[in-house]
């Protein structure tokens, strides 16, 4: 892709471009569907939120059906060749549209009839050019995934005049070509790919996802192998991931950091100040500090699933057996407030202050959170975070939300389930308590992780918008311990450099976590870096190559030494 925008942006005197308040957007996109070109602005705008897409009419009669079909959506982007300008009944329709609705129009090519939109309002995207890179590039000028400086180069009307056009700034992900950045992007996909054929090779995991962010700008995506070693589906990077543990810094972990940032909780409160059913059990004065850092005494795991009785089960569902833990398998009723969280309260509890790492300790920040809030967490993420900013896939049941083929599946659980676990939770606990739990339930495609992470990377803002204050990120990303390298929710670089973790070249800024699937997201303030791999190691069955092969660490190491090879060139 070349290094300049060339889209000019007109008519923004109301700063609609970039798109912001996401949230509150229905996004329709319509496009001439005979431009092949134009495919790459439509894929490109899938990037930044949830969108539908339309084609222009062909003949007259078919505007009325397209008007009716769009008169729930609020927002609408048109993309179409400059020469189609000459359509006048287009004309009128996008004009009609505009009433009560923000509509943007990108236009390609000949740029001598954009006269004949003088009349109009709303946002002008232009590019002289109708090609791949231009059509990127105003796809990503509208979510200010790239800036707009550019200027008209001649006049096509007094509105129109030479020089004319809006700035805007890069405030989302860019996707481009680690060229831009000086690094070999051959080099660099070659490296990634040798490890990950490895990986699928011997197989530590039928296949994955890996994506690299680097200032902000997508420079690396790829999806390898395929969902199961019978090699039937293809992984694809738009597949939707089991992400096990990094649950704890995707939901539970942000949550309290708004609660805290707002002083709504304290982290020197206890649980029993916040939980009633804590205060007759000896983690009434446990510290939510201690709990966030894995120091709380909490013992560091319960199988709850190795004492279920044959009544607690069901392959039906029923008033009494309601919450679903697989296809085919349903949990009794009440069983995780009856039995699960009541045995973590009374659970035995060691002295606070040394670091063990226990899944309860996001149990009890989840019953924390949703107590100070008064919503399910899986509806406040939502809400708060992920809708905002345009993560379309990240969330707890995907089976509710999308076709199962798109989600990768985990084990074949033999044992507790008798399953194949495609969109259901890996984790027992999470299972049992309905797929949504503290540690582990989260569902994602790798391009939310990378918008998450550029946000942290941001020190909390994104789309022009702030989500935490920049203290905040700090404090929670940061060392707070002196028995571990943890951070608060966040796992950390580790000072033993022996250890190589999370990877030799990872700078001591690297903040970030893993999941037991096999997943990662790692972030380096340093290098202004997102790494993420995804992968589903626990298919069929659990297995330790990943972990012994060190796919993920090698992974990232090649990315740096890759970016270590630019700066000095």
């Amino acid at each position: 892709m070349p290094r300049v925008n060339h889209t000019v942006l007109l008519n923004n005197q109301s700063r609609i471009v970039p798109l912001r308040a996401l949230q509150d957007r229905r996004i329709a996109h319509i496009a001439n569907i005979d431009e092949q070109t134009l495919s790459l602005f439509g894929e490109l705008l899938d990037r930044y939120a949830p969108i539908d897409h339309f084609a222009i009419p062909t003949n007259t009669e078919s505007y009325g059906k397209l008007d009716e079909r769009l008169k729930f959506y609020n927002t609408l982007i048109l993309a179409v060749n400059g020469k189609d300008l000459g359509n006048k009944r287009l004309l009128q329709f996008i004009n009609t549209q505009a009433i009560g609705k923000q509509v943007i129009l990108a236009v390609f090519g000949d740029g001598t009839k954009l006269g004949g939109l003088d009349f109009v309002r709303f946002p002008i995207l232009w590019n002289p050019e109708l090609t791949e890179e231009a059509a990127s590039h105003a796809a990503m000028s509208v979510f200010g995934g790239i800036a707009c400086t550019a200027r008209l180069p001649q006049s096509f009307s007094t509105k129109y005049a030479a020089g004319a056009g809006f700035t805007t700034e890069q405030t989302r992900l860019a996707y481009t070509d680690a060229a831009l950045l000086g690094i070999d992007a051959q080099h660099l996909g070659a490296s990634i790919d040798t490890i990950v054929e490895e990986a699928i090779r011997e197989r530590a995991t039928p296949g994955a996802v890996v994506m690299v962010v680097k200032n902000g700008k997508v420079i690396f995506e790829k999806a390898y192998g395929y969902h199961t070693y019978d090699r039937l589906t293809p992984t694809e990077v738009s597949n939707i991931f089991d992400l096990a543990s990094l649950t704890k810094i995707m939901a539970t972990t942000p949550s309290v950091m708004r609660l805290t940032e707002r002083g709504v909780i304290h982290l020197d409160s206890t649980m029993g100040y916040y939980l009633l059913q804590a205060r007759n059990t000896n983690k009434n004065k446990t510290k939510l500090r201690d709990v966030m850092l894995h120091e709380a005494g909490f013992i560091p795991y319960i199988p709850f699933y190795r004492e279920l009785k044959s009544d607690d089960l069901s392959p039906d569902s029923s008033a009494a057996y309601s919450v679903k833990v697989a296809d085919g398998c349903y949990i009794r009723t009440g069983y995780y407030e009856e039995v699960m969280w009541s045995t973590m309260l009374q659970s035995k509890l060691n002295a606070s202050g040394s670091y063990v790492y226990s899944d309860i300790s996001m149990y009890v920040m989840k019953e924390v959170t949703e107590h100070q809030t008064g919503f399910p967490i899986q509806d406040y993420i939502q809400q708060e975070f992920y809708r905002p900013l345009g993560m379309k896939t990240a969330g707890y049941g995907p089976r509710e939300r999308f076709g199962r083929n798109r989600i990768v599946p985990t084990e074949n659980d033999k044992g507790f389930r008798k399953t194949l676990l495609q969109g259901y939770v890996h984790d027992q606990g999470a299972a049992m308590a309905g797929g949504i739990a503290g540690h582990a339930g989260l569902f994602a495609t790798a391009n939310d992780l990378a918008i998450y992470g550029q946000l942290l990377l941001n020190r909390g803002a994104y789309g022009g918008d702030r989500y935490f204050r920049a203290e905040t990120v700090d404090l929670f990303t940061s060392r707070q311990s002196a028995n571990s390298r943890r951070g608060l929710g966040f796992d950390r670089w580790d000072p033993d450099t022996s250890k190589h973790y999370p990877s030799k070249l990872a700078s001591d800024a690297t903040f970030g976590h893993t999941g037991y699937t096999g997943t990662c997201i790692w972030i380096d303030p340093k290098e202004q870096l997102v790494y993420i791999f995804l992968s589903n190691r626990v298919h069929p069955e659990v297995s330790t190559k990943l972990i012994s092969l060190n796919i993920r660490g090698r992974i990232q190491d090649a990315v740096y030494e890759a970016i270590q090879a630019a700066q000095k060139n």
